[in-house]
């Protein structure tokens, strides 16, 4: 296990982290701090979707970057 962690790159990394940002969220009660973490959650992957091969980064980014857009507006709808 020590030497699979010691071996994955930055995309790894990077990938992992926004799929436990995501997995996270889902644990909240409350909708607004589950959308905020979702967020995180989405702006990694996109980060990952750019690390990745342009063909295969672009479903992902397209996908989470669609989702960041439903949180922002749904938070920034309850403000007002």
């Amino acid at each position: 296990m020590i030497d699979f962690i010691k071996e994955l790159t930055l995309t790894e990394w990077v990938g992992y982290a926004a799929s436990l940002g995501v997995l996270v969220s889902f644990l909240m009660k409350n909708l607004n701090t589950l959308r905020k973490i979702n967020s995180i959650g989405c702006a990694l992957f996109v980060a990952y979707g750019f690390m990745l091969p342009i063909r295969a980064g672009m479903p992902i980014i397209i996908t989470n970057l669609v989702i960041l857009m439903i949180n922002a507006y749904s938070l920034l709808k309850k403000e007002n």
